[in-house]
């Protein structure tokens, strides 16, 4: 039978403390020195209550105790104690530095992302933060000797204290409950920003979501999709472009009366533009599959998505030929069933180094359109103004606004600077979509149009918030407020019956992802039970044969 010490010998100078102590001290540190956003948000809630702030603190003071205490139970304390502190270390930097909320969907973001996105993450910065308030302390732990009782004693000291903590806590809150249950039904960003309660939370949810989604059955949608009169009577075969565009809000749009001219190409072309476009979310991981879902934002889940096939897979019940072009963090499942195709130097080596510009799809573009015999998709997934990192989104030549911000580390570079390199990015994208525009339209093959939005928006440092993924709670209309342009040359209107002056009427009107599913069926004159009347922004612009 193994015995433990009660008093172990310390080395000279190295301390020795209970597994309780340590454990106070670490919940002691998370909570004071980990949580800059959570103290800023409980001073603002309590503003001139000091005494219900302090007991309010006892109370999560109490849970973080209770938390760590369940956690780092005896023979496995300091392992669960500096992974609780690395925890903490690297998601205090997003939420205290940049503002991001690290919640469910910000972990699905972060699971579901590539290595380049993950490395321009990784800054000098988030580096030195991570050494100070994680690595340092996490040895610390590692340094400091355990006093050890027998097990049984050990168990029962563990499982009274964690016991305590929660009497605590439920005591403290009750002694205001009706204050204190007001503030945590109203104000989630409070307990949201509490690291790494708020994390470990999120990773649970994830975990849970993970772990439903293996038992999702597919449900078909659209297989009764069949091309309308118009389209089956067009003379040659029809092109519709997707662009699904990254991170490009609609507050730096002229196209939408922002003062700088950022969409001078697309301003000279026949489009459409919709001034009050909505997002379903604010991260890609949740935007993506939204967008291309026959689910509007009420009713989308990741299962839901997950469950349903996607707009692509009605335009393949409707015998279209669709594929998905990948120059970004990959397809979200959306195009499991379509033909995917990886964006590389291999299609445009000058846009390439070694991250690709979204010019890398123009070349590739022109080709597949002159080769066209059936009536076709393409979706086209941009880089578009993906952040930190907004610099590398577009040549050098193309700088239109300087200076510009050149490092990922935001806080380093004035709101001049990091404003002034995004908006080079909408810029960029602005010449991209013209020369998309421009690709379709000198295609004499194929009848051309195009459809573009953003899966997001961004926050450039308003309000303390940096880059997106904002829970929809206190998501920022930076985060939600889209552009989106739909493009259809003369002859796809003619072709499809399709009024110009009906389809510009609605440009000022309320729009949202839950219009892309219905309104690129109705564009393309496809008829389907899937298709919601009341969401396509097309289908009721369509010309009744005379």
């Amino acid at each position: 039978m193994t015995t433990f010490s009660p008093k172990p010998r310390a080395a000279p100078g190295r301390p020795v403390l209970s597994a309780l102590a340590l454990n106070l001290v670490v919940a002691t540190y998370l909570l004071a020195l980990c949580n800059a956003t959570f103290w800023g948000h409980l001073f603002r809630i309590f503003d001139g209550r000091q005494g219900t702030a302090l007991v309010f603190a006892l109370a999560v003071w109490s849970l973080m105790l209770m938390i760590v205490s369940l956690l780092a139970f005896p023979r496995v304390q300091k392992p669960v104690l500096v992974a609780l502190l690395m925890i903490a270390a690297v998601t205090s930097y997003y939420v205290d530095v940049l503002g991001v909320v690290v919640d469910r969907e910000m972990i699905q973001n972060a699971m579901t992302t590539n290595a380049a996105e993950a490395g321009a993450m990784i800054t000098p910065h988030f580096i030195g933060h991570v050494a100070a308030y994680g690595l340092l302390p996490s040895a610390l732990v590692l340094w400091v000797r355990v006093r050890r009782r027998r097990f049984w004693h050990g168990l029962a000291g563990w499982s009274l204290v964690t016991t305590l903590a929660a009497a605590l806590v439920v005591g403290l809150l009750f002694t205001n409950l009706k204050a204190y249950s007001t503030v945590l039904r109203g104000e989630k960003a409070l307990m949201g920003s509490l690291q790494p309660l708020a994390p470990l939370s999120g990773a649970l949810r994830y975990a849970k979501m993970m772990v439903k989604s293996t038992q999702i059955v597919l449900t078909p949608t659209g297989q009764d999709a069949r091309p309308g009169a118009s389209i089956a009577g067009a003379e040659k075969p029809v092109l519709l472009v997707i662009v699904a565009g990254e991170t490009a809000r609609a507050a730096n749009w002229s196209l939408g009366g922002y003062a700088r001219q950022t969409n001078p190409e697309l301003a000279a072309r026949d489009i459409l533009y919709y001034t009050n476009a909505t997002s379903c979310g604010t991260a890609t991981a949740t935007s993506l599959p939204c967008m291309f879902s026959p689910l509007t934002k009420a009713e989308y889940s990741y299962e839901g998505g997950l469950s349903h096939e996607s707009l692509l897979d009605v335009l393949v019940h409707a015998g279209f030929k669709v594929e998905w072009w990948e120059n970004q963090g990959g397809d979200k499942a959306v195009a499991d069933r379509v033909p995917k195709r990886l964006m590389s130097a291999a299609d445009g080596a000058e846009f390439c180094k070694p991250e690709c510009l979204d010019g890398v799809f123009l070349k590739p573009l022109a080709d597949k359109a002159a080769t066209i015999t059936e009536n076709t998709v393409i979706v086209l997934h941009q880089i578009g103004s993906h952040g930190p990192s907004y610099w590398l989104r577009y040549p050098e030549d193309r700088e239109v606004f300087a200076p510009a911000c050149t490092t990922p580390e935001l806080t380093n570079c004035t709101t001049e600077e990091i404003v002034n390199a995004y908006d080079n990015t909408i810029a960029y994208t602005d010449h991209f979509l013209a020369a998309v525009i421009d690709t379709l339209e000198g295609q004499d093959r194929v009848i051309p149009a195009m459809f573009y939005v953003s899966d997001h928006g961004e926050s450039l440092g308003e309000g303390g918030l940096y880059l997106h993924g904002a829970p929809d709670f206190m998501a920022p209309e930076e985060q939600t407020h889209v552009p989106m342009v739909i493009w259809m040359s003369t002859r796809f209107r003619d072709s499809l019956a399709l009024d110009a002056t009906c389809l510009a009427k609605g440009t000022a009107d309320a729009t949202s992802h839950d219009n892309m599913f219905s309104t690129v069926l109705g564009m393309l004159d496809v008829t389907t039970e899937a298709r919601d009347a009341a969401l396509d922004l097309a289908g009721a612009c369509r010309k009744m044969a005379s």
